[in-house]
């Protein structure tokens, strides 16, 4: 099964105007599958691969003299040394497309592309499946509780793997593979209860100092941690908005994770029915929504900057970004029930941001979608952004 992914026609745009395309992601969300099916004319070469990574480790010049042009180079940041060789040769070739560059660990690939590529290549991010995407294929659960639960890697669906299954060895996998490459993590145990410490804190303000101590580590080690959780792509951390319309403003960020199946399976959510009785479910909700905005947001290259609102009265509003001057907020509710409460904190955010115009949005748990004449009602299953 092979689902038609929406950055795929955004990429193919930039293939003539820049020499370099690189896609990053985090292991399994498709990046392999989908490069191959696009650049079908060019070679396929991974450097996960222990000979082909010694043969451009020991000798960059041969082997870019053999992989010239048309190629793509998987999990490319386990070579750092190659970047550099790789400017050369496309500052002296002018060709345009010629080096696909792919890899699962952000912090190395984008460190190498800061340093050696700026200006020479286009970046993308893909995440695993998103709503649209699952649409399209007629594979998005009827319930956002199972959407939760399934989770959107795309082994999930082309192989119909338990998710508990899938789970359990994806973590496992992303512990001994590529934690122990990026952090001298003694004690993988603590490390794995880190992480589940960072499950039971989705969508609350973080706290640093407690995680740290809840966890028994440092500070600066909680800090390093969980840097590598979001240069992962298994965290993404939701600023808060600033803009000073009251002087008490939380200031901390709030915690997700890019795919809920891992987050339910680190939440020890073993079914679907399990979610509905979760001390989380509004959390879980609220995380596969902003998920959902991340995935939309780097799927179809809108470079749309969001954030949460939210003072010390407890006044709210979970999703905001600005455009033309117009702020757009989104109320997120698990309920299947629409009722004039839901609407209060968006009422109270317009009286505190005017005279500016704002775009008031609710998305629940429901199945139907409405426009009203102050808000706009949106089912999980139709978000749009």
């Amino acid at each position: 099964m092979f689902v038609n992914r929406q950055i795929e026609s955004i990429i193919k745009s930039q293939q003539s105007k820049f020499p370099i395309l690189a896609v990053t992601g985090p292991r399994q969300s498709g990046k392999t599958t989908m490069l191959k099916e696009l650049f079908k004319d060019y070679r396929y070469v991974s450097l996960e691969n222990p000979d082909i990574r010694s043969f451009a480790s020991d000798d960059p010049h041969g082997f870019l003299n053999e992989y010239a042009e048309k190629v793509i180079l998987d999990e490319v940041q386990r070579v750092p040394e190659l970047f550099s060789y790789i400017q050369t040769k496309v500052d002296e070739s002018k060709i345009m497309g010629q080096y696909i560059l792919s890899g699962s660990q952000n912090f190395h690939l984008l460190n190498s592309i800061t340093q050696t590529l700026a200006g020479r290549v286009a970046l993308f991010k893909l995440l695993p499946l998103d709503f649209e995407e699952l649409k399209t294929a007629d594979l998005l659960a009827e319930t956002y509780q199972k959407a939760i639960f399934q989770g959107f890697y795309p082994a999930i669906f082309d192989r119909e793997i338990d998710p508990n299954i899938y789970y359990a060895n994806y973590l496992q996998t992303y512990v001994e593979k590529d934690v122990t490459e990026l952090l001298n993590v003694r004690d993988l145990t603590t490390f794995r209860t880190f992480i589940g410490l960072c499950a039971g804190r989705v969508g609350q303000l973080l706290n640093i100092s407690g995680l740290a101590n809840d966890c028994n580590i440092s500070q600066p080690t909680a800090k390093a941690w969980l840097s590598i959780l979001e240069s992962s792509y298994l965290v993404f951390l939701l600023q808060p908005y600033h803009e000073n319309f009251n002087k008490r403003l939380v200031k901390s960020p709030k915690l997700y994770f890019y795919d809920t199946g891992l987050l339910s399976h680190l939440l020890g959510i073993r079914s679907v029915e399990e979610i509905n009785t979760n001390r989380l479910k509004g959390n879980l909700f609220e995380n596969l929504i902003l998920a959902e905005f991340q995935k939309k947001n780097y799927h179809q290259y809108l470079h749309l900057d969001y954030y949460f609102w939210q003072d010390s009265n407890s006044n709210e509003v979970n999703i905001l970004t600005k455009r033309n001057g117009v702020f757009d907020i989104f109320e997120v509710k698990a309920t299947e029930t629409i009722s004039p409460i839901l609407f209060k904190q968006l009422d109270r955010f317009e009286e505190l941001a005017l005279p500016s115009a704002v775009k008031k949005t609710l998305i629940y748990g429901g199945q139907k979608s409405q426009n009203r004449s102050k808000y706009k009602v949106l089912s999980w299953q139709d978000i749009s952004i």
